[in-house]
């Protein structure tokens, strides 16, 4: 491993004095579950890292059911698949926090750094970008909000730039009668990536389907929304055959790769049974 400087910053502010200028010479460690192995392997050699460990402001964790929450990027995965408010006002964040890993590497990866990473299967991805949440992005000039589902500009690639820092994730309140779920299907039922990830989640009113969201992940180089899907379940009663046709508009979404763990037509075929599946379980939830 080659050598870098070691800088570890207590406040937001000292990690911009860090970044400032650097450009790529400087990474940045939170949990290090991705950072690691690419030191390692020489894919990466900066001459500066940045430990995040020191800073309190990215760990934060707070909220409730009426103003929302409030998710330090450096929040561990383990952190919010074992927290109570978590699992019961976002059940699909907590059910793709619990599928990154082992629980090993959940006590380190961290919900910035497993979105920062920008990996087109990153379980934490889609049911942000379902709940609609923001990503507080700071830098010298102050801070900015970014949509979730625009937080992500290719494979591996995000809208920040050298000398931003990702601070937190802000999420909105999902509101009465609402409900998720995440699914995804990998080839081993531990320790693997999704070949498709699906997150849905719905809001009733009256008996019928007021706002849904469904965000897929691996079957495009970004995290999207099934718009089409989404717009046809509005209005109407979340029936069986409402739910299959929205999982039918929402294969149109995807823009999926044949590779070594998934054909095209294999991956089109899954997001038809997740999205299925999660619409179901998004609907028990917000029914109960």
């Amino acid at each position: 491993m080659r050598r870098f400087e070691l800088v570890t910053p207590g406040s937001v502010d000292d990690c911009l004095r860090a970044l400032k200028g650097r450009g790529t010479e400087v990474q940045l460690l939170a949990g290090g579950t991705d950072l690691l192995p690419q030191l390692k392997n020489g894919l990466i050699k900066p001459t500066m890292v940045v430990d995040l460990s020191g800073v309190a402001e990215l760990r934060v964790l707070e909220g409730d059911a009426q103003r929302g929450f409030r998710v330090g990027a450096a929040v561990t995965a383990r952190a919010l698949e074992r927290d109570a408010r978590i699992r019961a006002i976002y059940p699909a964040l907590a059910e793709s926090a619990a599928l990154v890993g082992s629980i090993q590497i959940r006590n380190l990866a961290t919900i910035g750094g497993n979105l920062c990473n920008a990996a087109p299967s990153a379980d934490m991805a889609p049911p942000l970008v379902a709940l609609e949440a923001e990503a507080v992005v700071a830098s010298g000039a102050g801070r900015r909000r970014v949509p979730v589902v625009s937080f992500f500009s290719g494979v591996r690639r995000t809208v920040l730039a050298p000398d931003e820092l990702l601070v937190e994730f802000v999420i909105p309140a999902p509101g009465p009668r609402s409900g998720g779920a995440y699914l995804r299907h990998t080839p081993r039922r531990e320790l693997d990536i999704a070949v498709v990830g699906v997150a849905s989640q719905v809001t009733l009113t009256d008996g019928v389907c007021a706002k849904a969201r469904i965000a897929l992940a691996a079957v495009a180089p970004t995290p999207v929304r099934a718009t089409a899907a989404e717009q046809a379940l509005a209005g109407q009663p979340l029936t069986p055959q409402a739910i299959t046709r929205a999982a039918d508009l929402a294969v149109e979404a995807a823009r999926p790769i044949s590779d070594q763990r998934g054909s095209a037509e294999f991956r089109r075929h899954l997001v038809r049974i997740l999205t299925r599946r999660t619409l179901a379980q998004a609907l028990a939830r917000a029914s109960g």
